[in-house]
């Protein structure tokens, strides 16, 4: 690494967890949309973390319900497309963190909390969302889309110029 830069080796790891990452959104919005029967209500009435009353509140509001399925449906699907293209990499890295925070304080893998679907582990604080929220923002700061993904197009397109004189 030279000069702050990282190596094209390490930008190629870089975009195959981006792609990865993409993946996995991708996958869980289309299993989301594709099952016709599937609603955030469960998840959100189990919730234990700080914040269980707002989600449970808003799994008993059945307007507000639809559209956070909806929101979530689609905004999984579209992230995980996003990052799958390296196409407004950083937009779609906020908007994997912030679904990821929320799922993340529903069920908090804190000392007190538990849920109560059985998971493949037991967890203390670090649990498979938070390792993939860190792998978001390490492709947030990172730029990957700009070294292997449609915003090389954009960042030509539209980036910064300076004014000529």
């Amino acid at each position: 690494m030279e000069d702050g830069k990282l190596s094209r080796w390490q930008m190629i790891a870089i975009t195959v967890l981006r792609v990865a990452v993409g993946w996995h959104f991708l996958y869980e919005g289309i299993a989301k949309l594709s099952s016709p029967s599937w609603t955030a209500a469960g998840y959100l009435k189990q919730a234990r973390g700080p914040f269980a009353d707002l989600f449970k509140w808003l799994a008993s509001q059945p307007n507000l319900l639809a559209n956070a399925d909806l929101i979530t449906m689609w905004g999984l699907s579209l992230v995980g497309v996003l990052l799958i293209l390296g196409l407004f990499t950083r937009l779609a890295c906020l908007g994997g963190i912030g679904f990821i925070v929320l799922f993340y304080l529903a069920n908090p893998p804190f000392v007190g909390y538990f849920y109560s679907i059985p998971t493949e582990g037991s967890y203390l604080i670090v649990n498979k969302n938070l390792v993939e929220l860190c792998a978001l923002v390490v492709i947030l700061v990172t730029g990957s889309g700009r070294f292997a993904g449609l915003d090389v197009i954009l960042h030509g397109l539209f980036g910064r110029r300076t004014p000529s004189r």
